[in-house]
């Protein structure tokens, strides 16, 4: 759903999944400091909005994700996966419960896979799963942003900002009012400073959580009784996860950001040495200069100097091996 904001002064359309919003409106940088200082909104209305009803919404969603939500307060932000049965992660969703409603935005085009495998849960559940993309529209506020959130709106509290779930027809008048719009390349790029990592970016066929660091945030330790969690319980206390994630400090002397999926080798290898892991996300920072997340094999040394294509890039931990 092509967003009418693509219409504002200097924007210009990002690429991939998230083409359907504008990737800056015509200054990078000063859209990041922007969202930094907690002025201006980040236009999200391509993703996937999904609402769960019914009395036992939350006892249901508790069997079926990694998060315990089973007494989710009111008004209480969280994130939570599903699983594959062998641990790999297939959706990632951004919960709030309005009291009545809980309600998620997901990945731009993941809601249909991810209301079908609900669907085919629900047994003698009493909920309902319902699409709310073609209604509502989801609009991030940066942390600090005083700006107003109409009445009646519902809104994930996090410490990165807010998320509100707009009505889709108020996008435009609202985005009158909100301050100076942000692209998504400056939200994607407090995303990466950050080291959140994102479903389809950080994230392949055979990703655990653990890889990421989404326990804690998104997979709750002490709760069962989700497909998948015999994975998780099972590397949490007996073993490792194959790869971690790394922030990068890319050599801000190239032109270009190595895109995702480029190869990372050992700097001491060459540009023919064994790969080590990939590229998942690379930004041009206001303040940091380039830098990225990847994703290595665990065993690679802390210190090790790292190759990206051709790019230099030193590492910084973000998952312990």
């Amino acid at each position: 759903m092509k967003s009418p904001l693509l219409s504002l002064p200097g924007a210009v359309p990002a690429e991939g999944v998230d083409e359907q919003v504008a990737a800056h409106y015509g200054d990078l940088f000063r859209e990041q400091r922007a969202l930094a200082d907690g002025t201006g909104f980040v236009d999200l209305s391509h993703r996937g909005v999904v609402a769960v009803t019914g009395e036992d919404r939350l006892s249901w969603l508790h069997l079926l994700l990694t998060q315990h939500v089973m007494d989710l307060p009111a008004g209480r932000a969280t994130e939570a996966l599903i699983l594959s049965a062998h641990g790999h992660i297939e959706h990632a969703l951004y919960l709030v419960d309005d009291g009545t409603t809980t309600w998620a935005h997901v990945e731009p085009g993941t809601q249909d896979a991810l209301l079908a495998y609900l669907e085919s849960m629900k047994f003698f559940y009493r909920v309902e799963t319902a699409d709310r993309t073609d209604d509502f529209a989801v609009v991030h506020l940066p942390a600090g942003s005083i700006a107003e959130v109409p009445e009646g709106v519902v809104v994930r509290e996090t410490p990165y900002g807010r998320d509100l779930f707009l009505p889709r027809t108020d996008l435009e008048s609202y985005a009158e009012k909100a301050g100076p719009p942000a692209g998504l390349l400056a939200y994607e790029a407090l995303r990466v400073e950050h080291h959140r990592p994102r479903l389809g970016f950080e994230t392949d066929h055979r990703t655990i959580p653990h890889e990421l660091g989404w326990i804690g945030t998104a997979v709750h330790l002490q709760k069962g009784c989700y497909r998948g969690q015999e994975t998780v319980a099972r590397v949490q206390n007996l073993g490792k996860p194959p790869r971690r994630l790394v922030f990068l400090h890319l050599d801000g002397s190239e032109v270009h950001l190595p895109p995702h999926g480029a190869e990372l080798r050992l700097a001491d290898d060459g540009p023919d040495g064994r790969k080590i892991g990939f590229i998942t996300t690379s930004v041009r920072h206001h303040e940091l200069g380039p830098i990225a997340l990847g994703l290595v094999k665990r065993n690679v040394p802390l210190d090790a100097r790292l190759l990206a294509d051709t790019t230099a890039a030193a590492q910084e931990v973000v998952v312990e091996p």
